[in-house]
């Protein structure tokens, strides 16, 4: 018996929609981070990219426990001296879909498969998007 082993142009990508309106940011990121990588399927296979493609929408609307709204701080590097940060409830005002990005990036394989696995995750803030043509399949994910 041979291991399965997919490869690049036999993969079929399907497309999901994910409504992200009250679920916890990091249940939902570790969910779609599952189907981004392809670890959904039973043709998985760790160097080819056997994920599908992920439109999460109502970003603005996702929940944290507790009070990370207030005491969750969002720190980056510009390149100039110190650091810039913000709060989350700053950045639900300011950028939402990055709430969710950020979530799933840090969650993903840091390499080149991980980049172009992130990219195939498109996060928009209310309950429209430009991806009909593509027919995405609601999926239920988060708690």
């Amino acid at each position: 018996m041979k291991t399965f082993m997919a490869k690049s142009g036999e993969v079929e990508h399907r497309w999901w929609l994910v409504d992200a309106s009250e679920k916890r940011v990091g249940r939902l990121a570790s969910e779609i981070a599952v189907v981004l990588m392809g670890k959904h399927r039973p043709t998985y296979t760790p160097h080819v990219d056997t994920g599908d493609h992920v439109v999460v929408i109502n970003a603005e609307k996702v929940a944290f426990t507790g009070k990370k709204w207030q005491q969750k701080v969002y720190r980056w590097y510009t390149g100039y001296m110190g650091l810039r940060s913000e709060t989350a409830e700053h950045r639900r005002d300011r950028r939402p879909e990055l709430i969710i990005e950020e979530a799933v990036r840090r969650m993903l394989p840091k390499t080149r498969l991980g980049r172009a696995m992130l990219d195939k995750l498109k996060v928009y803030p209310g309950d429209e998007h430009p991806h009909q043509a593509q027919q995405p399949e609601p999926m239920k994910l988060g708690v």
